[in-house]
Protein backbone atom coordinates (compact mmCIF):
# COMPACT_ATOMS: atom_id res chain seq x y z
CA UNK A 1 0.00 0.00 0.00
CA UNK A 2 1.49 3.31 -1.14
CA UNK A 3 1.84 6.14 1.30
CA UNK A 4 2.22 9.90 0.52
CA UNK A 5 5.29 11.39 2.11
CA UNK A 6 5.77 15.16 2.39
CA UNK A 7 8.92 16.37 0.67
CA UNK A 8 11.18 18.32 2.94
CA UNK A 9 11.72 22.01 2.03
CA UNK A 10 15.30 23.00 1.25
CA UNK A 11 14.72 26.78 1.63
CA UNK A 12 16.61 28.67 4.27
CA UNK A 13 14.79 30.65 6.94
CA UNK A 14 15.75 33.93 5.18
CA UNK A 15 14.29 32.68 1.89
CA UNK A 16 11.18 31.52 3.63
CA UNK A 17 10.79 34.95 5.19
CA UNK A 18 11.20 36.62 1.79
CA UNK A 19 8.53 34.43 0.20
CA UNK A 20 6.05 35.21 2.92
CA UNK A 21 6.51 39.00 2.61
CA UNK A 22 5.48 41.20 -0.30
CA UNK A 23 7.96 41.43 -3.23
CA UNK A 24 10.49 44.33 -3.18
CA UNK A 25 9.97 47.27 -5.54
CA UNK A 26 12.80 47.64 -8.06
CA UNK A 27 14.64 50.93 -8.65
CA UNK A 28 15.42 52.41 -12.05
CA UNK A 29 19.01 52.74 -13.17
CA UNK A 30 20.74 56.03 -13.91
CA UNK A 31 19.31 55.90 -17.45
CA UNK A 32 15.76 54.96 -16.42
CA UNK A 33 13.87 51.64 -16.41
CA UNK A 34 15.89 48.99 -18.20
CA UNK A 35 13.99 46.74 -20.52
CA UNK A 36 12.02 46.72 -23.70
CA UNK A 37 9.37 49.41 -23.81
CA UNK A 38 10.36 50.84 -20.42
CA UNK A 39 11.91 54.12 -21.65
CA UNK A 40 15.64 53.59 -21.17
CA UNK A 41 17.47 56.83 -22.03
CA UNK A 42 20.40 56.55 -24.44
CA UNK A 43 21.77 59.97 -23.42
CA UNK A 44 21.49 61.71 -20.08
CA UNK A 45 21.81 65.49 -20.19
CA UNK A 46 24.26 67.13 -17.82
CA UNK A 47 22.65 69.06 -14.98
CA UNK A 48 22.63 72.84 -15.02
CA UNK A 49 25.76 74.28 -13.44
CA UNK A 50 25.98 77.51 -11.48
CA UNK A 51 29.09 79.37 -10.36
CA UNK A 52 29.49 81.27 -7.14
CA UNK A 53 31.85 82.06 -4.29
CA UNK A 54 32.45 79.68 -1.41
CA UNK A 55 30.22 81.85 0.78
CA UNK A 56 27.35 81.68 -1.70
CA UNK A 57 27.41 77.93 -2.35
CA UNK A 58 28.51 76.63 1.06
CA UNK A 59 25.00 75.36 1.80
CA UNK A 60 25.04 73.15 -1.30
CA UNK A 61 27.70 70.82 0.10
CA UNK A 62 28.47 68.11 -1.02
CA UNK A 63 27.08 69.06 -4.43
CA UNK A 64 29.65 71.80 -5.06
CA UNK A 65 33.18 71.35 -6.38
CA UNK A 66 36.11 73.68 -6.92
CA UNK A 67 36.73 74.99 -10.42
CA UNK A 68 40.45 74.19 -10.36
CA UNK A 69 41.27 77.38 -12.30
CA UNK A 70 43.39 80.21 -10.84
CA UNK A 71 41.49 83.34 -9.83
CA UNK A 72 44.48 85.63 -9.22
CA UNK A 73 45.35 88.12 -11.93
CA UNK A 74 43.76 89.53 -15.07
CA UNK A 75 40.50 87.76 -16.12
CA UNK A 76 41.96 86.28 -19.29
CA UNK A 77 39.15 84.00 -20.47
CA UNK A 78 36.95 81.04 -19.60
CA UNK A 79 37.97 77.46 -19.09
CA UNK A 80 37.27 75.60 -22.29
CA UNK A 81 35.49 72.70 -20.55
CA UNK A 82 33.99 74.05 -17.32
CA UNK A 83 33.27 77.63 -18.35
CA UNK A 84 34.94 78.90 -15.18
CA UNK A 85 36.76 82.22 -15.30
CA UNK A 86 40.54 81.84 -15.62
CA UNK A 87 42.73 84.69 -14.38
CA UNK A 88 46.33 84.80 -15.54
CA UNK A 89 49.17 87.24 -16.13
CA UNK A 90 52.90 86.94 -15.38
CA UNK A 91 53.11 89.72 -12.78
CA UNK A 92 50.15 88.58 -10.65
CA UNK A 93 51.16 84.92 -10.80
CA UNK A 94 54.69 85.85 -9.73
CA UNK A 95 53.99 88.56 -7.16
CA UNK A 96 50.68 87.54 -5.58
CA UNK A 97 49.87 83.92 -6.39
CA UNK A 98 53.49 82.64 -6.25
CA UNK A 99 52.70 80.23 -9.08
CA UNK A 100 55.77 81.04 -11.20
CA UNK A 101 59.35 81.97 -10.37
CA UNK A 102 59.88 84.42 -13.23
CA UNK A 103 57.44 87.24 -14.19
CA UNK A 104 57.45 86.49 -17.90
CA UNK A 105 55.21 84.87 -20.51
CA UNK A 106 56.07 83.47 -23.92
CA UNK A 107 53.18 83.35 -26.41
CA UNK A 108 53.19 81.04 -29.45
CA UNK A 109 50.57 80.49 -32.13
CA UNK A 110 49.82 80.72 -35.82
CA UNK A 111 48.87 84.13 -37.29
CA UNK A 112 45.29 85.28 -36.90
CA UNK A 113 44.45 83.23 -33.79
CA UNK A 114 44.56 86.11 -31.29
CA UNK A 115 48.04 86.17 -29.73
CA UNK A 116 48.35 89.96 -29.67
CA UNK A 117 44.73 90.31 -28.57
CA UNK A 118 45.34 88.08 -25.55
CA UNK A 119 48.45 90.04 -24.54
CA UNK A 120 46.57 93.32 -25.00
CA UNK A 121 44.00 92.06 -22.51
CA UNK A 122 46.82 91.29 -20.07
CA UNK A 123 48.21 94.80 -20.58
CA UNK A 124 44.84 96.46 -20.05
CA UNK A 125 44.13 94.42 -16.93
CA UNK A 126 47.57 95.03 -15.45
CA UNK A 127 47.16 98.75 -16.09
CA UNK A 128 44.02 98.55 -13.95
CA UNK A 129 46.04 96.77 -11.23
CA UNK A 130 48.69 99.51 -11.29
CA UNK A 131 51.39 98.05 -13.56
CA UNK A 132 52.45 100.26 -16.48
CA UNK A 133 52.55 98.74 -20.01
CA UNK A 134 55.66 99.51 -22.08
CA UNK A 135 55.67 98.46 -25.75
CA UNK A 136 59.28 99.11 -26.78
CA UNK A 137 58.88 98.77 -30.53
CA UNK A 138 55.45 98.23 -32.13
CA UNK A 139 56.15 97.05 -35.68
CA UNK A 140 52.57 96.74 -37.02
CA UNK A 141 51.19 98.73 -34.98
CA UNK A 142 48.92 96.65 -32.71
CA UNK A 143 49.06 98.59 -29.45
CA UNK A 144 48.69 102.28 -30.35
CA UNK A 145 44.90 102.32 -29.89
CA UNK A 146 45.16 100.56 -26.51
CA UNK A 147 47.81 102.92 -25.17
CA UNK A 148 45.83 105.95 -26.35
CA UNK A 149 42.71 104.55 -24.65
CA UNK A 150 44.72 104.15 -21.42
CA UNK A 151 45.85 107.80 -21.63
CA UNK A 152 49.41 106.79 -22.43
CA UNK A 153 52.19 108.17 -24.60
CA UNK A 154 52.63 107.27 -28.27
CA UNK A 155 56.16 107.91 -29.59
CA UNK A 156 56.45 107.62 -33.37
CA UNK A 157 59.85 106.95 -34.90
CA UNK A 158 61.02 106.48 -38.47
CA UNK A 159 62.05 108.39 -41.53
CA UNK A 160 60.36 111.77 -41.27
CA UNK A 161 58.20 110.68 -38.30
CA UNK A 162 60.37 111.36 -35.26
CA UNK A 163 63.86 111.23 -33.80
CA UNK A 164 65.49 109.50 -30.83
CA UNK A 165 68.80 110.99 -29.73
CA UNK A 166 70.93 108.06 -28.57
CA UNK A 167 73.17 110.45 -26.57
CA UNK A 168 70.25 111.82 -24.57
CA UNK A 169 70.52 110.62 -20.94
CA UNK A 170 66.78 111.06 -20.63
CA UNK A 171 65.47 111.42 -17.10
CA UNK A 172 68.78 110.30 -15.59
CA UNK A 173 70.12 113.85 -15.20
CA UNK A 174 67.06 115.10 -13.35
CA UNK A 175 66.95 111.96 -11.20
CA UNK A 176 70.63 112.35 -10.22
CA UNK A 177 69.98 115.96 -9.12
CA UNK A 178 67.02 114.88 -6.98
CA UNK A 179 69.02 112.08 -5.40
CA UNK A 180 71.90 114.41 -4.51
CA UNK A 181 69.53 116.97 -3.00
CA UNK A 182 68.07 114.20 -0.83
CA UNK A 183 71.53 113.09 0.29
CA UNK A 184 71.87 109.96 -1.87
CA UNK A 185 75.23 110.68 -3.49
CA UNK A 186 76.09 107.05 -4.18
CA UNK A 187 72.73 106.35 -5.81
CA UNK A 188 73.12 109.47 -7.96
CA UNK A 189 76.49 108.27 -9.18
CA UNK A 190 75.03 104.86 -10.02
CA UNK A 191 72.27 106.45 -12.12
CA UNK A 192 74.83 108.56 -14.00
CA UNK A 193 77.09 105.55 -14.55
CA UNK A 194 74.17 103.50 -15.88
CA UNK A 195 73.23 106.30 -18.30
CA UNK A 196 76.83 106.53 -19.51
CA UNK A 197 77.08 102.76 -20.01
CA UNK A 198 73.83 102.62 -21.95
CA UNK A 199 74.90 105.43 -24.29
CA UNK A 200 78.21 103.70 -24.91
CA UNK A 201 76.43 100.41 -25.59
CA UNK A 202 73.95 101.88 -28.06
CA UNK A 203 76.64 103.79 -29.97
CA UNK A 204 78.67 100.59 -30.23
CA UNK A 205 75.56 98.73 -31.37
CA UNK A 206 74.87 101.31 -34.09
CA UNK A 207 78.47 100.99 -35.29
CA UNK A 208 78.09 97.21 -35.35
CA UNK A 209 74.89 97.36 -37.41
CA UNK A 210 76.40 99.92 -39.78
CA UNK A 211 79.66 97.99 -40.34
CA UNK A 212 78.31 94.44 -39.97
CA UNK A 213 81.07 93.88 -37.41
CA UNK A 214 81.74 95.26 -33.92
CA UNK A 215 84.12 98.19 -33.33
CA UNK A 216 87.62 97.50 -32.05
CA UNK A 217 88.60 97.84 -28.41
CA UNK A 218 90.51 101.05 -29.16
CA UNK A 219 87.50 102.58 -30.92
CA UNK A 220 85.18 101.72 -28.01
CA UNK A 221 87.65 103.30 -25.57
CA UNK A 222 87.80 106.44 -27.71
CA UNK A 223 83.99 106.68 -27.75
CA UNK A 224 83.92 106.12 -23.98
CA UNK A 225 86.31 109.01 -23.33
CA UNK A 226 84.55 111.24 -25.86
CA UNK A 227 81.23 110.74 -24.06
CA UNK A 228 82.83 111.79 -20.76
CA UNK A 229 84.20 114.94 -22.37
CA UNK A 230 80.75 115.72 -23.77
CA UNK A 231 79.23 115.41 -20.30
CA UNK A 232 81.67 118.01 -18.98
CA UNK A 233 81.17 120.44 -21.86
CA UNK A 234 77.40 120.10 -22.26
CA UNK A 235 76.25 120.67 -18.69
CA UNK A 236 73.00 122.46 -19.54
CA UNK A 237 72.51 120.99 -23.02
CA UNK A 238 72.06 117.57 -24.55
CA UNK A 239 74.71 116.61 -27.12
CA UNK A 240 73.96 114.81 -30.40
CA UNK A 241 76.04 112.57 -32.65
CA UNK A 242 77.46 115.57 -34.52
CA UNK A 243 78.99 116.76 -31.25
CA UNK A 244 80.50 113.32 -30.65
CA UNK A 245 81.97 113.40 -34.14
CA UNK A 246 83.47 116.85 -33.48
CA UNK A 247 85.18 115.61 -30.31
CA UNK A 248 86.71 112.65 -32.17
CA UNK A 249 87.92 114.92 -34.97
CA UNK A 250 89.33 117.43 -32.48
CA UNK A 251 91.43 114.80 -30.75
CA UNK A 252 91.85 116.11 -27.19
CA UNK A 253 94.57 114.71 -24.95
CA UNK A 254 92.34 112.08 -23.33
CA UNK A 255 91.43 110.57 -26.70
CA UNK A 256 94.96 110.67 -28.06
CA UNK A 257 96.19 108.91 -24.95
CA UNK A 258 93.67 106.13 -25.45
CA UNK A 259 94.60 105.89 -29.15
CA UNK A 260 98.30 105.54 -28.19
CA UNK A 261 99.47 107.98 -30.87
CA UNK A 262 102.71 108.72 -28.90
CA UNK A 263 102.49 112.45 -29.59
CA UNK A 264 101.89 112.07 -33.33
CA UNK A 265 98.54 113.59 -34.34
CA UNK A 266 98.81 112.02 -37.78
CA UNK A 267 98.96 108.62 -36.09
CA UNK A 268 95.84 109.51 -34.10
CA UNK A 269 94.02 110.42 -37.31
CA UNK A 270 95.00 107.11 -38.91
CA UNK A 271 93.73 105.23 -35.85
CA UNK A 272 90.39 107.04 -35.80
CA UNK A 273 89.82 107.19 -39.55
CA UNK A 274 87.37 104.29 -39.64
CA UNK A 275 85.53 105.51 -36.53
CA UNK A 276 85.28 109.00 -37.96
CA UNK A 277 83.83 107.70 -41.23
CA UNK A 278 81.20 105.64 -39.37
CA UNK A 279 80.21 108.57 -37.14
CA UNK A 280 79.86 110.80 -40.22
CA UNK A 281 77.42 108.26 -41.68
CA UNK A 282 75.42 108.15 -38.43
CA UNK A 283 75.44 111.91 -37.83
CA UNK A 284 74.70 113.10 -41.35
CA UNK A 285 72.06 110.67 -42.52
CA UNK A 286 73.67 107.62 -44.05
CA UNK A 287 72.06 104.19 -44.31
CA UNK A 288 70.38 104.63 -40.94
CA UNK A 289 69.02 108.05 -41.87
CA UNK A 290 68.70 110.89 -39.38
CA UNK A 291 66.61 109.02 -36.82
CA UNK A 292 69.35 109.05 -34.14
CA UNK A 293 71.28 112.22 -35.03
CA UNK A 294 68.80 114.90 -33.96
CA UNK A 295 67.30 115.92 -30.60
CA UNK A 296 64.62 113.59 -29.25
CA UNK A 297 61.22 114.56 -30.60
CA UNK A 298 59.09 113.08 -27.80
CA UNK A 299 60.94 112.25 -24.55
CA UNK A 300 59.73 109.08 -22.83
CA UNK A 301 57.94 109.33 -19.48
CA UNK A 302 58.06 106.81 -16.66
CA UNK A 303 54.66 107.48 -15.06
CA UNK A 304 52.31 106.37 -17.85
CA UNK A 305 51.91 103.66 -20.50
CA UNK A 306 54.22 104.09 -23.50
CA UNK A 307 54.36 102.62 -27.00
CA UNK A 308 57.12 103.22 -29.54
CA UNK A 309 55.33 103.16 -32.87
CA UNK A 310 57.90 102.11 -35.48
CA UNK A 311 55.39 100.76 -37.98
CA UNK A 312 56.55 103.35 -40.50
CA UNK A 313 59.80 101.46 -41.00
CA UNK A 314 59.63 99.13 -43.99
CA UNK A 315 60.66 95.50 -43.74
CA UNK A 316 63.37 96.22 -46.31
CA UNK A 317 65.00 98.67 -43.88
CA UNK A 318 66.51 95.77 -41.94
CA UNK A 319 69.41 97.75 -40.48
CA UNK A 320 67.25 100.71 -39.48
CA UNK A 321 64.67 98.45 -37.84
CA UNK A 322 67.38 96.68 -35.84
CA UNK A 323 68.95 99.95 -34.74
CA UNK A 324 65.58 101.46 -33.80
CA UNK A 325 64.57 98.43 -31.75
CA UNK A 326 67.87 98.50 -29.86
CA UNK A 327 67.50 102.22 -29.20
CA UNK A 328 63.91 101.77 -27.95
CA UNK A 329 64.90 98.91 -25.64
CA UNK A 330 67.87 100.86 -24.30
CA UNK A 331 65.76 103.96 -23.68
CA UNK A 332 62.95 101.96 -22.08
CA UNK A 333 65.11 100.08 -19.60
CA UNK A 334 67.01 103.28 -18.79
CA UNK A 335 63.67 104.77 -17.78
CA UNK A 336 62.92 101.71 -15.64
CA UNK A 337 66.30 102.04 -13.93
CA UNK A 338 65.62 105.69 -13.07
CA UNK A 339 62.20 104.82 -11.64
CA UNK A 340 63.69 102.06 -9.47
CA UNK A 341 66.47 104.33 -8.16
CA UNK A 342 64.00 107.03 -7.13
CA UNK A 343 61.69 104.48 -5.53
CA UNK A 344 64.50 102.87 -3.50
CA UNK A 345 65.41 106.32 -2.19
CA UNK A 346 61.80 106.91 -1.16
CA UNK A 347 61.37 109.86 -3.52
CA UNK A 348 58.70 108.16 -5.66
CA UNK A 349 56.37 105.17 -5.29
CA UNK A 350 57.56 101.80 -6.55
CA UNK A 351 56.32 101.20 -10.09
CA UNK A 352 56.12 97.90 -11.91
CA UNK A 353 56.21 97.72 -15.69
CA UNK A 354 54.87 95.21 -18.20
CA UNK A 355 57.21 95.17 -21.22
CA UNK A 356 55.76 93.66 -24.41
CA UNK A 357 57.99 92.45 -27.24
CA UNK A 358 55.66 91.48 -30.08
CA UNK A 359 56.78 90.00 -33.42
CA UNK A 360 59.92 88.75 -31.67
CA UNK A 361 61.05 86.86 -34.76
CA UNK A 362 61.46 90.13 -36.67
CA UNK A 363 63.53 91.63 -33.89
CA UNK A 364 65.83 88.61 -33.62
CA UNK A 365 66.49 88.53 -37.37
CA UNK A 366 67.01 92.28 -37.68
CA UNK A 367 70.74 92.22 -37.13
CA UNK A 368 73.79 91.06 -35.23
CA UNK A 369 73.64 91.28 -31.46
CA UNK A 370 69.84 91.24 -31.17
CA UNK A 371 69.69 87.74 -29.67
CA UNK A 372 72.27 88.65 -27.02
CA UNK A 373 70.36 91.82 -26.18
CA UNK A 374 67.06 89.98 -25.72
CA UNK A 375 68.84 87.23 -23.80
CA UNK A 376 70.19 89.75 -21.28
CA UNK A 377 66.74 91.28 -20.83
CA UNK A 378 65.07 87.93 -20.18
CA UNK A 379 67.58 87.17 -17.44
CA UNK A 380 67.22 90.48 -15.60
CA UNK A 381 63.50 91.22 -15.70
CA UNK A 382 62.96 89.98 -12.13
CA UNK A 383 65.73 92.24 -10.79
CA UNK A 384 64.33 95.20 -12.76
CA UNK A 385 60.84 94.76 -11.28
CA UNK A 386 59.56 94.21 -14.82
CA UNK A 387 57.08 91.70 -16.20
CA UNK A 388 57.72 90.63 -19.77
CA UNK A 389 55.75 89.20 -22.68
CA UNK A 390 57.43 87.83 -25.80
CA UNK A 391 55.31 86.88 -28.81
CA UNK A 392 56.17 84.95 -31.95
CA UNK A 393 54.50 82.48 -34.31
CA UNK A 394 56.28 79.15 -34.02
CA UNK A 395 59.34 77.51 -32.56
CA UNK A 396 60.78 77.42 -36.06
CA UNK A 397 61.04 81.20 -35.91
CA UNK A 398 63.59 80.78 -33.14
CA UNK A 399 65.27 77.89 -34.94
CA UNK A 400 65.80 79.89 -38.16
CA UNK A 401 68.57 82.10 -36.78
CA UNK A 402 71.92 81.97 -38.60
CA UNK A 403 74.15 80.42 -35.92
CA UNK A 404 73.64 77.49 -33.56
CA UNK A 405 74.68 79.70 -30.64
CA UNK A 406 71.88 82.16 -31.40
CA UNK A 407 69.38 79.31 -31.83
CA UNK A 408 70.25 77.85 -28.42
CA UNK A 409 69.88 81.25 -26.77
CA UNK A 410 66.54 81.82 -28.47
CA UNK A 411 65.19 78.44 -27.32
CA UNK A 412 66.22 79.46 -23.83
CA UNK A 413 63.64 82.27 -23.96
CA UNK A 414 60.87 79.67 -23.91
CA UNK A 415 62.54 77.46 -21.31
CA UNK A 416 63.08 80.36 -18.87
CA UNK A 417 59.62 81.87 -19.29
CA UNK A 418 57.52 81.65 -16.16
CA UNK A 419 54.44 80.69 -18.16
CA UNK A 420 53.94 79.64 -21.78
CA UNK A 421 50.69 80.40 -23.60
CA UNK A 422 50.27 78.33 -26.77
CA UNK A 423 47.64 78.62 -29.49
CA UNK A 424 47.07 76.52 -32.56
CA UNK A 425 50.25 74.99 -34.02
CA UNK A 426 50.85 72.44 -36.79
CA UNK A 427 51.89 68.89 -35.97
CA UNK A 428 55.42 69.54 -37.27
CA UNK A 429 55.97 72.00 -34.40
CA UNK A 430 55.42 69.46 -31.66
CA UNK A 431 58.96 67.95 -31.57
CA UNK A 432 60.56 71.38 -31.16
CA UNK A 433 57.95 72.56 -28.69
CA UNK A 434 58.18 69.51 -26.42
CA UNK A 435 61.96 69.91 -26.16
CA UNK A 436 61.38 73.23 -24.38
CA UNK A 437 58.12 72.55 -22.49
CA UNK A 438 56.59 69.10 -21.78
CA UNK A 439 53.19 68.53 -23.44
CA UNK A 440 51.08 65.40 -23.12
CA UNK A 441 49.69 63.65 -26.19
CA UNK A 442 46.21 64.97 -25.38
CA UNK A 443 47.54 68.54 -25.17
CA UNK A 444 49.41 68.16 -28.46
CA UNK A 445 46.25 66.89 -30.15
CA UNK A 446 44.37 69.89 -28.79
CA UNK A 447 46.92 72.35 -30.21
CA UNK A 448 47.07 70.70 -33.63
CA UNK A 449 43.26 70.66 -33.78
CA UNK A 450 43.20 74.41 -33.20
CA UNK A 451 45.50 74.93 -36.18
CA UNK A 452 42.95 73.53 -38.65
CA UNK A 453 41.88 76.01 -41.37
CA UNK A 454 38.40 77.56 -41.29
CA UNK A 455 35.61 75.94 -43.28
CA UNK A 456 33.58 77.55 -46.04
CA UNK A 457 29.99 78.60 -45.32
CA UNK A 458 28.02 78.03 -48.51
CA UNK A 459 25.08 80.07 -47.22
CA UNK A 460 26.95 83.32 -46.61
CA UNK A 461 29.74 82.71 -49.09
CA UNK A 462 32.34 83.49 -46.42
CA UNK A 463 34.78 81.56 -44.31
CA UNK A 464 33.69 80.63 -40.81
CA UNK A 465 35.79 81.59 -37.83
CA UNK A 466 38.94 79.46 -37.46
CA UNK A 467 38.44 76.70 -34.87
CA UNK A 468 41.45 77.87 -32.89
CA UNK A 469 40.74 81.59 -32.76
CA UNK A 470 40.86 82.81 -29.18
CA UNK A 471 41.77 79.37 -27.79
CA UNK A 472 45.00 78.91 -25.84
CA UNK A 473 46.67 76.47 -23.49
CA UNK A 474 48.43 77.93 -20.44
CA UNK A 475 51.43 75.85 -19.38
CA UNK A 476 53.57 76.28 -16.28
CA UNK A 477 56.46 73.83 -16.20
CA UNK A 478 55.33 70.22 -16.19
CA UNK A 479 51.85 70.95 -14.81
CA UNK A 480 48.77 70.07 -16.86
CA UNK A 481 47.80 72.89 -19.19
CA UNK A 482 44.75 75.09 -18.65
CA UNK A 483 42.71 75.40 -21.89
CA UNK A 484 40.92 78.73 -22.20
CA UNK A 485 38.87 80.63 -24.74
CA UNK A 486 39.19 84.42 -24.99
CA UNK A 487 36.15 86.45 -26.04
CA UNK A 488 36.34 90.19 -26.62
CA UNK A 489 33.99 92.61 -24.92
CA UNK A 490 32.40 95.44 -26.89
CA UNK A 491 34.75 97.92 -25.24
CA UNK A 492 37.79 95.92 -26.32
CA UNK A 493 36.77 95.60 -29.95
CA UNK A 494 37.65 99.22 -30.74
CA UNK A 495 41.25 98.72 -29.56
CA UNK A 496 41.79 95.28 -31.08
CA UNK A 497 41.20 95.89 -34.77
CA UNK A 498 44.34 94.97 -36.72
CA UNK A 499 42.64 95.11 -40.14
CA UNK A 500 41.71 98.79 -40.31
CA UNK A 501 43.14 99.26 -43.77
CA UNK A 502 40.75 96.63 -45.13
CA UNK A 503 37.55 98.29 -43.90
CA UNK A 504 37.14 100.57 -46.90
CA UNK A 505 35.91 98.88 -50.06
CA UNK A 506 38.30 99.02 -52.97
CA UNK A 507 37.51 101.95 -55.28
CA UNK A 508 38.27 99.80 -58.29
CA UNK A 509 35.80 97.21 -57.05
CA UNK A 510 33.06 99.82 -56.52
CA UNK A 511 33.69 101.29 -59.96
CA UNK A 512 33.44 97.97 -61.76
CA UNK A 513 30.22 97.12 -59.96
CA UNK A 514 28.72 100.51 -60.71
CA UNK A 515 29.10 100.48 -64.54
CA UNK A 516 27.23 98.37 -67.01
CA UNK A 517 28.83 95.09 -68.12
CA UNK A 518 29.39 96.30 -71.67
CA UNK A 519 31.04 99.46 -70.37
CA UNK A 520 33.35 97.39 -68.22
CA UNK A 521 34.31 95.26 -71.17
CA UNK A 522 35.00 98.24 -73.40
Amino acid sequence: MATNKKRKSTKSPVQKAQTTTEPRSLRPSGRGWIGRGRGTAGYVQAPVQYRGTTVQVCGLWPFSVGTGAPLVGVPLGRHLYTGATVCADPISWFQRAKLISNPSVFVLGLPGLGKSTTVRRMAAGLAGFGSIPFILGDLKPDYVDLIEALGGQVIRLGRGRGHLNVLDPGESTEAAVRLREAGYEKEAEEVEADAHGRRLTIVSALLTILRKQPPSDVEESIVDQALRILDRRFVDQVPVLVDLLAIVQEGPAELREVAVDRGDFAEYQRTTRGLEASLISLARGGRLGETFSRPTTNPMRRDRPVVYDISGLKETDVDLRAATLLACWSNGFATVNVANALAEAGLEPQRHYFVIMDELWQALRSGSGMVDRVDSLTRLNRQFGVGQAMITHTMRDLDALPTEEDRMKARGFVERAGMVVVGGLPHSEMPLLTTAVPFSQAEQSLLTGWSAPPSWDATTGKETEPPGRGKFLIKVGGRPGIPITVKLTETERSTNDTNKRWHAQSRVGRRLHAVEPEEAVS
